[in-house]
């Protein structure tokens, strides 16, 4: 009989990152940062959708390794990836942002600091990582300049308003859970430091409902519309990223009101439930844009290979959610570098299995359907 195999600690994939935040979470705050709205159906449907994606290896390319460094808007990378804003880390670890900050920075990654922070976006600019802001549109517009000018100030290389939140939607499981923030936890750009202050609306539970959507609602302005853009653009001289783009007739409005980058996304399942995956929509967004700005994507990204198939379609990038926030509820810093290290070496192993040499290879490289059909907006250049 062999001997048993040894645990080496390290995960073998993404879902072993995901279990261990499993196990090292409560059960109301692994819903909160899993879970998706109504009945999760866009939640499953990304992931589906990447899955009925095949890459079409090139053969006898002599590639022996593949170079998955370059750039996203100025900011030069490791791997075309991103680590997507994700709101009140703290929940998941007591190092918060700024461990996955400096997991970032370690991986040679784009941080984006998310709005609803634990930590402020001066401490997480602090650490080195190569950070852009994630901005919401407040019902109070003096505070949202106040936001951007801070950004600026600390040093951020980008803005990315996230536009599909215009109110949040209908999390089920935080509202069987009436989930509420604990008092150490705060959107420290907002409220006063974890600790002091009577808390805020997201602070307070109520029987069947989730005090961060309550939050969002009192706080957010839902009146967010094309004509605001003219007013963002006008204040800042930060590249302009427009977060939760769709449909293709949007991408294009949005380089032509000023947006030097826009990511297609539907928030990880979070908001519409029924909405496109992204994956799905990435093709005509990129036809659209016509190669006037960058384009990227997030939303069930699982693997180098799922990488590998964004960028196939189009995409300039990848922003990265829940496996680097599940890397930081099982191990800190560590954990959150352990599955960025992850994603890059997929990658790289993904690209050069595929016959891609660089990131130029990998954007020609054909795709199909798990059906066999071509997909007729596939890649950027044949």
């Amino acid at each position: 009989m062999s001997a048993p195999a040894h645990d080496t600690g390290a995960p073998f994939d993404i879902d072993d990152v995901a279990r261990a935040a499993s196990r090292a979470l409560p059960g109301p705050v692994w819903d909160f940062i899993d879970g998706g709205s109504g009945g999760e159906s866009t939640l499953a449907a990304n992931r589906s959708a990447l899955g009925g994606i095949c890459l079409v290896p090139r053969a006898l390319t002599g590639v022996t390794r593949a170079d998955c460094a370059g750039e996203l808007l100025g900011s030069p990378v490791s791997a075309p990836l991103a680590v997507a804003p994700m709101a009140y880390q703290r929940l998941v670890h007591p190092d918060g942002d700024l461990a996955l900050a400096r997991a970032a920075r370690c991986a040679g990654m784009v941080y984006v600091a998310s709005m609803l922070s634990s930590h402020t976006v001066e401490e997480i600019a602090g650490t080195g990582a190569e950070t852009w802001f994630q901005l919401y549109w407040l019902r109070d517009r003096d505070r949202t300049g106040e936001l951007v000018e801070r950004a600026e100030t600390a040093g951020c290389r980008a803005l990315v308003l996230t536009v599909d939140v215009p109110r949040m939607g209908r999390r089920l499981r935080d509202m069987r859970n009436a989930f509420a923030l604990p008092r150490t936890v705060t959107a420290a750009n907002l409220e006063p430091p974890a600790g002091e202050g009577r808390g805020t609306t997201a602070h307070t539970a109520r029987p069947g409902a989730s005090a961060v959507t309550a939050h969002t609602a009192e706080t957010f302005d839902p009146t967010l519309n094309w004509a605001d853009l003219a007013w963002i653009r006008a204040r800042t001289g930060l590249p302009l990223i427009i977060k939760g783009i769709m449909d293709p007739a949007d991408g294009a409005r949005a380089v032509d009101a000023g947006a030097d980058a826009v990511v297609v996304s539907n928030h990880g399942g979070r908001q519409l439930d029924g909405a496109l995956p992204s994956i799905s929509a990435l093709p005509g967004v990129v036809r659209a844009v016509d190669d006037r700005c960058p384009v990227l994507m997030d939303g069930g990204i699982r693997s180098g290979a799922d990488v590998l198939k964004a960028l196939a379609l189009g995409a300039t990038g990848v922003l990265v959610g829940r496996p680097a926030l599940w890397g930081l509820a099982a191990g800190g810093q560590e954990g959150a570098s352990a599955a960025l290290r992850l994603l890059h070496t997929e990658l790289e192993e993904a690209m050069a299995l595929a016959g891609c040499g660089d990131l130029a290879d990998a954007r020609r490289l054909p795709v199909r359907t798990a059906a066999g059909a071509r997909l007729a907006d596939e890649g950027t250049a044949r």
